[in-house]
């Protein structure tokens, strides 16, 4: 199921849908970057994409839990910029695994896509 969009946006061709599976990809490679929490990771990939993606935290939270509970990543708490409390997440060197051969597979499907849609 694609991540969801803000509940304000209409779904229209540029529409801020996540193609499935892609979610937790970008926030390996969000995570790669810096550690980060919940909503610096959500912000962060909006950014990145210049606000073609903007995650909501009903996606972005359990795509987390099942990527601690996988071994990719894990967290631990730690004062925000803001001097709050916040779960920060890191990548584990399985989840730094899991970025390189999704980013792989990834490139090979938008190449064959890109195939299909030049023929």
């Amino acid at each position: 199921m694609p991540a969801k969009l803000d509940e304000a946006s209409q779904h229209t061709p540029e529409s801020h849908d996540m193609i499935q599976g892609t979610l937790e990809m970008l926030i390996l490679k969000t995570l790669a970057l810096e550690p980060m929490h919940g909503y610096g990771v959500a912000l962060r990939i909006e950014q990145i994409s210049q606000g073609v993606f903007r995650v909501n935290p009903g996606s972005l939270l359990p795509a987390l839990s099942r990527m601690e509970r996988a071994g990719r990543a894990r967290s631990e708490w730690r004062a925000t910029e803001n001097n709050r409390r916040a779960k920060y997440y890191m990548l584990t060197a399985k989840g730094h695994k899991a970025l390189a051969a999704e980013t792989k597979q990834w490139h090979r499907q938008t190449a064959a896509i890109s195939r299909i849609l030049e023929a």
